[in-house]
């Protein structure tokens, strides 16, 4: 199973809760539509990932869901044009890569891209990928 599937898979089950009977009253609410944020490491060493909500307001586990989604909101949803935070990094080469799927506003979201390091990606993401 590709990790990316394998992140999804687990946080489906995790948001389940424990592996009680379901009988169609018990049956857990479909999820809200939103953002999953996945960051992996080099050849897949790790991976690493969180739900955002940020349609009525800014919910779910991101530890800064108000300004990953205010910065969201700043690009128009255009993840090559989110709004940087500027700083001095390394040149190491310790690629991680980030994934985005989901919805916007409405709008069937799928975007990637590698970075050459951890530090890249804070500076060219800012908030939305800090958890």
């Amino acid at each position: 199973m590709r990790p990316f599937a394998l992140a999804a898979a687990l946080l489906s089950l995790g948001s389940l809760g424990a592996l009680a009977p379901a009988h169609a009253a018990d049956a857990p609410e479909a999820p809200k539509r939103g953002l999953f944020l996945t960051v992996t490491g080099a050849q897949n060493t790790w991976i690493r990932g969180v739900l955002l909500r940020c349609e009525p307001g800014a919910t779910g586990p991101h530890p800064q869901a108000a300004k990953a989604c205010e910065a969201i909101a700043r690009a128009k949803g255009d993840f090559d044009a989110l709004p940087d935070d500027p700083h001095a990094c390394t040149k190491e080469y310790e690629p991680v890569s980030v994934r985005v799927t989901g919805s916007y506003k409405g709008r069937p979201v799928g975007w990637r891209k590698t970075y050459p390091n951890a530090c890249a990606l804070d500076a060219d993401t800012g908030h939305v990928f800090r958890f």
